[in-house]
């Protein structure tokens, strides 16, 4: 019998619409000769629903049948929710597209790992370390790795004017103000001065009540690498972007047409060496497995690198820089899904 993939789509989060797009991606590319498929779609309130493909072409939960998710390692099935059929045959792993909060924020792979469901990628701590910008710098850092100059405020602090004044002073202008643990680009501003602050902090406390304030790198090209693995993990070849806005954000992520991807980046064989030790040393530091995405931001005039952040769910979309950078390294998408299945299920290792 193949081995049943339920693939977690949606979420409560602001990055719903591009979860969908991933699954789509993912249920493209996936072999159906070695893997069943069950589509696991959240919507926007929280609720999970399954049925057909057709729930990729609609809002979740405007398609299927709502389920209770499994949460007993000797019941793995979906059940509906109102009569406790079961609507699905037992999990045997789960494979998060959920991005950002409640599906790469160690919440989904908690509850697979209390109903004894494998599930691709990260575990519970190392999800939730990665997600948080502020912990994932501390450790990076801890381990000699180069990471943004930053100052973090949480709850009363983000309103105390002469700590941020402080703080800003010592970062200097143009500075990032983000949410401390939030994916893909959300909520996030650059402010130029300090006209624009107070606005900046608020739009950052309204996805987390912890915000980042970062220094800026100057004039950057922005570097990411793919990692997949878990031990002994590879990295992928390196990709560029051009971003068209001011920075790489969420609209230029994924609505704008004018950001253009490069991979390979041309960069010179040391500068690349260099870059690919860092994206290991920081998958291993984060207690990373399965997959990861790691963004690098490299200063033009004086080549200094800095490490921005570590993505353990990044997109597969068709425009997603993971699928892209792994088939320019010579794994196309179904032999990368492939991969990140069985490494999954392979008892490799626990979450």
């Amino acid at each position: 019998m193949k081995p049943v993939v339920a693939l977690f789509f949606g979420g409560r989060g602001p990055e719903h619409d591009v979860s969908v797009v991933s699954a789509r991606g993912i249920v493209e590319h996936l072999d159906r000769s070695r893997w069943e498929l069950v589509l696991v779609g959240i919507d926007r309130r929280g609720a999970a629903w399954t049925g057909g493909e057709e729930m990729l072409e609609a809002d979740v939960g405007t398609r299927g049948t709502r389920v209770r998710l499994p949460s007993d390692p000797q019941d793995r099935c979906l059940r509906e929710a109102v009569g406790g059929e079961p609507c699905s045959p037992p999990l045997d792993v789960i494979f998060p597209v959920i991005h950002g909060w409640g599906g790469e924020d160690g919440k989904l792979q908690g509850l697979a790992a209390w109903a004894g469901i494998p599930c691709v990628g990260a575990g519970v701590l190392g999800s939730a370390l990665a997600m948080d910008k502020d912990r994932a710098r501390r450790l990076l850092a801890a381990e000699g790795l180069p990471v943004v100059r930053d100052a973090v405020f949480s709850g009363e602090q983000a309103r105390d004017a002469e700590a941020i004044a402080r703080a800003v002073e010592d970062l200097g202008w143009p500075l990032f103000v983000k949410p401390a643990r939030s994916g893909s680009s959300v909520g996030i501003s650059r402010v130029d001065g300090p006209e624009a602050l107070a606005g900046a902090i608020a739009e950052a406390g309204r996805w987390d009540g912890k915000i980042v304030l970062e220094a800026a790198v100057n004039d950057p090209r922005e570097i990411e690498i793919a990692v997949l693995g878990h031990r002994e993990p590879e990295v992928s070849v390196a990709g560029e972007i051009e971003p068209h806005g001011a920075f790489y954000d969420y609209r230029a992520k994924y609505e704008d047409a004018e950001s253009k991807l490069i991979i390979p980046a041309p960069l010179p064989g040391d500068v690349l060496r260099e870059l690919r030790s860092y994206a290991v040393r920081a998958f291993v530091a984060l207690e990373l497995q399965g997959m990861a995405r790691v963004d690098f931001l490299l200063e033009r005039s004086t080549g200094k690198i800095v490490l921005n952040e570590v993505n353990t769910v990044p997109g597969f979309t068709p425009i997603s820089m993971y699928p892209r950078l792994w088939r320019a390294s010579g794994l196309d998408f179904s032999a990368l899904l492939d991969r990140l299945l069985e490494l999954a299920t392979d008892g490799a290792h626990g979450h």
